[in-house]
């Protein structure tokens, strides 16, 4: 392990630009180091982010930004062997790790660890435990793989003796090619789901449950998993962790469950009952059942660390969401536009049925690019099809950076919307490329009442907002 530099000492990360490597640049700045940062994508948000706290960003990936020496380089895992900076690194004898053991290292340290894992919910699910747990009087450090509203940052530090942080399972860097996670120090673990997903670094389920096994290798015998029972894959995964266990969701036979859901404009109000037992109401600004076990799982662990119910509900109730996961972009001309990061057919599925359930009565288009490298891949092109169906328009643009995927396993669009209109009313599936046509498109057929979903894990050209002007137009 590196040894952490003093405060004052010069860091520079290599791929600055990514979300992650964006905040772990403002976190080490804020605890007193100069930081500087290299990348060849620098584009808003995370340039505007990085310039507005007075980080460096140089241009490309050359030698000489590394020189003069740092004493420390973070390597972001988009980064490979061959990079000219990675190479300088190495043949310099410069000490770097990598970005997941920066935040081991850095934010984490000795403090109580809470990893939020899983195939999907991670990110709100993180930023609401961080919420519960700061409204508790915590004050946690936590680190999120998104903007969560409440704080403005995806990152703080906290006084706490906690860090709630969100625990990816995509590989590290060039040089560990083992899940992000396993450097996160996990005492406590909230496990969400285990489904296939990341194809470009995982062969098939199998190789994603041999990632998750590893997690709950290095739980220690007095921490604690919470996990979502209604994933049999993950309940499988659980039982070989050395900690005590509690389960929770749907099924029957969970610890936690969700009882007496209401749905009201945008909030939700359960009860979580312990083995049959109700806790009395709480209410939470999230929509959507997959979104309430999200909430379960956050309230069965701080349960679990005897926080009093009292200390828990505002936090819950507090709640602003986390940017781009089901995030209201604005409404025009009657028509309301909703912001997804879903990737994953399931996510796809669930967030569709979310927002239908929270919008009930008014007509639902599902705009989705197919980015992810899972998505790109046909793997799950019925699956995506089934999911897109529950929607009353769908629209299908065209597979992002297509060459990066070979033609015999790349997603077909076209074998999508031929399935969705199979399923359902003929025509109301569309395959449109580009984000211009989209939104002109959307303005000539949306009418007030309409709810417009876009779902991507990138940026679709900035879609949402070319919607927006063409129906404000």
């Amino acid at each position: 392990m590196t040894d952490v530099p003093p405060a004052g000492s010069h860091i520079h990360l290599i791929a600055v630009c990514g979300v992650g490597m964006a905040s772990l640049a403002g976190l080490l700045q804020s605890q007193g180091y100069r930081v500087t940062g290299s990348d060849q994508n620098i584009y808003p948000p995370m340039s505007t982010y990085l310039a507005d706290v007075g980080i460096k960003v140089l241009p490309g990936f050359h030698a000489e930004h590394v020189s003069p020496r740092p004493d420390l380089v973070v390597v972001g895992n988009a980064i490979s062997r061959n990079n000219p900076e990675a190479e300088a690194a190495l043949s310099q004898n410069i000490p770097y790790i990598s970005f997941p053991q920066a935040l081991g290292q850095f934010l984490i340290g000795a403090r109580t660890s809470l990893v939020v894992a899983g195939t999907h919910g991670k990110t709100t699910t993180t930023a609401l435990a961080a919420s519960v747990f700061t409204g508790a009087g915590l004050d946690p450090g936590f680190f999120v793989g998104g903007v969560p509203l409440n704080f403005g940052s995806g990152w703080k530090v906290g006084a706490g003796d906690h860090v709630v942080i969100e625990g990816d399972e995509y590989d590290t860097a060039f040089f560990d090619k083992g899940p992000k996670f396993l450097h996160y120090r996990p005492r406590n673990v909230i496990l969400t789901s285990i489904e296939f997903d990341h194809a470009d670094i995982y062969r098939d389920l199998d190789h994603v449950r041999s990632a998750f096994a590893r997690l709950m290798e290095i739980i220690p015998g007095d921490g604690l998993l919470v996990v979502c029972s209604d994933y049999p894959v993950a309940v499988e995964i659980a039982a070989a962790a050395r900690c005590n266990r509690l389960t929770y969701g749907d099924s029957g036979d969970a610890d936690w469950t969700p009882e007496g859901l209401q749905y009201h404009e945008g909030r939700t109000f359960f009860e979580p009952c312990y083995r049959g037992k109700s806790e009395g109401r709480i209410e939470v600004t999230v929509i959507g059942r997959h979104n309430v076990k999200n909430a379960l799982a956050v309230y069965a662990m701080g349960r679990a660390m005897d926080i009093k119910r009292e200390k828990l509900l505002d936090g819950f109730r507090d709640f602003k969401g986390v940017k781009r996961r089901q995030e209201t972009r604005g409404e025009r001309r009657g028509v309301l536009l909703i912001d997804d990061f879903a990737h994953h057919p399931t996510a796809v599925r669930e967030t569709i049925e979310a927002v239908k359930a929270a919008y009930g009565g008014r007509r639902l288009w599902a705009i989705f690019e197919p980015r992810s490298n899972t998505s790109k891949r046909k793997i799950f092109e019925r699956e995506f099809a089934a999911a897109l169906a529950l929607a009353d328009q769908v629209v299908v643009a065209a597979v992002h950076q297509p060459e990066k995927v070979p033609d015999g396993e790349r997603l077909s669009v076209e074998n999508v919307a031929r399935e969705i209109n199979r399923l359902g009313p003929d025509n109301r599936a569309r395959l449109i490329e580009t984000s211009a046509e989209i939104a002109s498109f959307v303005s000539r057929n949306a009418r007030s009442g309409d709810v417009v979903l876009v779902m991507s894990n990138g940026g679709f050209d900035a879609v949402q907002e070319k919607i927006l002007q063409a129906l404000a137009g």
